[in-house]
């Protein structure tokens, strides 16, 4: 098997709304509004299970655990015991609450694991944004100031979004989603968030959500100021030690990985074939480690997809 799909984990958040329905032709469950679709993840409490082939109904751990050599390839044989990657789609149709992921060396000691993640803007309604980073001249006492008398707005960075556009969140860098933005979420396998505020909002229970003041005043790094969005129809978009992101566009048959090894494919516009499968925008799938070449439908044009692996191949 080439291409491996598997079934999305949709997640309900109170933020959240029914664009993947309404821009990407998702079948969403009930009515409240979904926030999440968990695509690629491998942990205790969120499994993906695979779609349909060969493989139908078999789980990313079970894949990771006993095919690791033949799906992912041979040089992950000392890779830990999960999958190392979680990937995401997110609709934020409100904005986010304002948090911060903890870094590694902090992490252990609050109880959390260490989350780095980047964003692609699949879609953005006019006058969306998001907060990264710190407002140039921002310190610890005067970000302790502004939550107190909550002005915290006043001290983030505010870019505006546009469709393309992608910024890498590193552990320790506050950050919101703003209202308008459907988003493609690459991070490590980690699910570790603690909310600085939340704008004075209610969740779908009716009660406050929880903060965790404490812990993000520790995790935030008040050195993190006023960083950029990146704009590229190509190249390298992201790399860090646990990934690394390149926006690739097809035209003619591609091969996408690196031989002898996996990658995530998330097809960003236009549709894209590989094997017997094709997939559109907003889709997500596993190229096997076997070296399956991507195209584009003959008479559908090109295509832009992502392509998302573990740094170090060979």
């Amino acid at each position: 098997m080439d291409a491996i799909r598997f079934t999305p984990i949709y997640m309900e958040r109170v933020w959240g709304g029914h664009e993947l329905a309404n821009r990407l032709g998702r079948d969403l469950p009930g009515t409240q509004p979904i926030g999440e679709a968990w695509e690629i993840v491998d942990r205790e409490e969120a499994q993906s299970v695979v779609a349909a082939g060969p493989l139908k109904g078999k789980t990313l751990h079970d894949l990771w655990t006993n095919h690791r050599a033949e799906i992912f390839g041979a040089r992950h044989a000392k890779a830990g015991p999960r999958f190392p990657l979680l990937c995401k789609l997110l609709d934020a149709r409100d904005r986010l609450s304002v948090q911060v992921h903890p870094p590694a060396a902090i992490a252990p000691q609050l109880g959390g694991e260490p989350k780095t993640e980047m964003w692609y803007f699949l879609a953005c309604d006019p006058g969306s944004r998001i907060y990264a980073g710190l407002a140039p001249g921002t310190t610890r006492e005067t970000f302790a100031a502004a939550l107190a008398d909550g002005t915290v707005e006043s001290k983030l960075h505010i870019l505006p979004t546009q469709e393309g556009d992608s910024i890498f969140i590193p552990s320790g860098r506050l950050h919101a989603i703003g209202e308008g933005n459907l988003i493609v979420e690459i991070q490590q396998n980690s699910d570790t968030t603690y909310r600085v505020f939340d704008w004075n909002r209610v969740g779908l229970d009716g009660k406050p959500r929880e903060l965790h003041v404490e812990q993000s005043m520790v995790s935030t790094d008040f050195d993190d100021f006023a960083p950029p969005l990146n704009h590229a129809e190509s190249g390298v978009l992201a790399e860090c030690e646990h990934f690394r992101v390149e926006k690739r566009k097809i035209d003619g048959p591609t091969l996408l990985q690196s031989l002898g090894d996996f990658a995530i494919v998330t097809v960003v516009q236009g549709l894209a074939c590989c094997g017997n499968e094709t997939f559109r925008a907003g889709d997500f799938y596993l190229l096997t480690a076997g070296g399956t070449a991507v195209t584009s439908p003959e008479g559908n044009g090109s295509c832009s997809v992502l392509v998302s692996a573990i740094p170090g191949a060979a």
